[in-house]
Formats: C-alpha cells, structure tokens, sequence
C-alpha cells in the first residue's frame, strides 16, 4: 500500500474527520476494509463543484441473513459534512446508491457503512474541487411553479424477485444559504430537502436524512425488488415542512 507521503496530492485525514468520527459514532470501531463491502466512485477532478457524482456500488447482496443496513454519506470539509445517511432494508436487493454533491473545497469525500450485525467500515476518496455550496442556483422560468415536482423511474422490463433500479428526481433548489443576493447583498435563506421515504407495496424501501450537501435538484438512483405488482412511492419533506409525493405503479414480468 503506498503511504501518503508517496501520494503529495492526496493530504492525511482533516481535523473535521476526526471531529466528526466521535459526533457520529463515538467510540464503535470502524474498519478500513468498507471497500470490500462497497464501491465508492467520484471524480478525482470535478468538472463542476456544485454537481459532483457520487456512485455507491454494494459488494454484497441485500438478504434477511445479513445486508447493508446504514449508508453515511461524508464531505469533509463542507460547511454540513453530513450530506445524507441512507437508510436501507432487505427489500431494497442491492443497496446501490447513486446522487450528486456540492463540494465547498479540496476534500475526501467517504461512505460508512453499517451492516445489520452492527458493524462499521469505511471507505473513501479524494475529491479537488471548489465553491459548490456558494455557487449560485440555476433559476428557470417558473422554478417556483415547480417546487417540489417530482418524478419517478425504473428500469425498462422490470422482473419479479430480481433487484429493479429506480430514480427519483426532484426540482427543488436544495438553497445552501451561502449564496449572496447580488441586488440586495443579503444572503439567500437556506431551504434544501431534509428527508426521503420511498416504499413500494407499502413496505420501506429507503429512507434517507439529507442535507444541502445534496445538489440543487435531487437526484438519486437505488433498487427495490418487487415481488409482485405495485405502487413505488416516494414522499421528500424539505427543512421549510413543505411535503411532496409522487408514486408510480410497477408491473413486474
């Protein structure tokens, strides 16, 4: 394993890694081996700091015997570190997770897992990029008309008992509260979507905690796995308690 002196562009670990460990998970021991559970995939280089993709790829099968359990979702050296924790079940099949972050400056970027025998891991990677939470939003014509528009997905010829991707998008500005007002010199107020619940047939599938650390309209990509015909829904409050929902019937072959 190459050491990190051997690596100049790739820095230790911050200070607010070390700060953060203990807020979240005090004193559990957590493994560096989470890239054997997970693939964790961002670009090296971001092209744009406020759209950086984020690719959470599960190593191992999501069964009722054991499966990935909590998925904490990690910038660094963000103004709020904590850009999601996704919270996933059996029925979910693989618990692939794929959505897009702002990143504020040079930063590791690291996913924690938990299993559901209570075991922690890590992986992680080293993002350069810089100025995504005071970038400014992207404002449409009419973007206030569809706030919290939401639309789902899934693959074409979904199959029973076989893990089917899904994406949700939401049209939200998921505002920072870093972004200055050029007329007026004030500050925008943050408003960002804070919570996600998405459940098929009625049982849970995914919830997810989120924070503006996710880009300006959501996107996020997972499975479920349907063992019969039903209703995928997903239901996204926001921290100003505005509720969306959308849902979408599913007929598996």
């Amino acid at each position: 394993m190459l050491s990190f002196a051997a690596e100049p562009d790739v820095p230790p670990d911050s200070t607010m890694w070390q700060k953060l460990r203990l807020a979240l998970f005090q004193e559990r021991a957590i493994s560096n081996d989470g890239d054997q559970l997970i693939a964790l995939t961002v670009p090296k280089r971001a092209q744009d700091a406020a759209v950086v993709p984020v690719s959470i790829k599960a190593l191992m099968p999501q069964t009722q015997q054991g499966y990935i359990k909590t998925i904490h979702l990690i910038v660094d050296d963000n103004p709020a570190p904590l850009a999601a924790v996704f919270h996933l079940t059996p029925a979910s099949g693989i618990a692939d997770i794929e959505t897009r972050v702002r990143v504020e400056q040079y930063t590791y970027v690291r996913a924690i897992v938990e299993t559901s025998d209570g075991e922690l891991a890590m992986t992680k990677a080293y993002v350069k990029a810089s100025g995504g939470c005071s970038a400014p939003a992207n404002r449409a014509p009419g973007g206030e008309d569809n706030l919290g528009k939401m639309k789902l997905m899934t693959q074409d010829n979904p199959r029973l008992n076989q893990p089917v991707m899904a994406q949700l998008m939401i049209r939200h500005p998921n505002a920072s509260g870093m972004v200055m007002d050029q007329a007026t010199r004030l500050y925008d107020p943050p408003h960002y979507v804070r919570r996600l619940e998405v459940a098929y047939a009625g049982k849970p599938v995914m919830t997810a905690d989120v924070d503006f650390g996710i880009s300006e309209n959501p996107n996020f990509r997972f499975y479920f796995t349907p063992q019969a015909a039903g209703v995928l829904t997903a239901r996204a409050q926001d921290s100003n308690d505005l509720v969306f929902d959308t849902s979408l019937e599913v007929t598996p072959e």
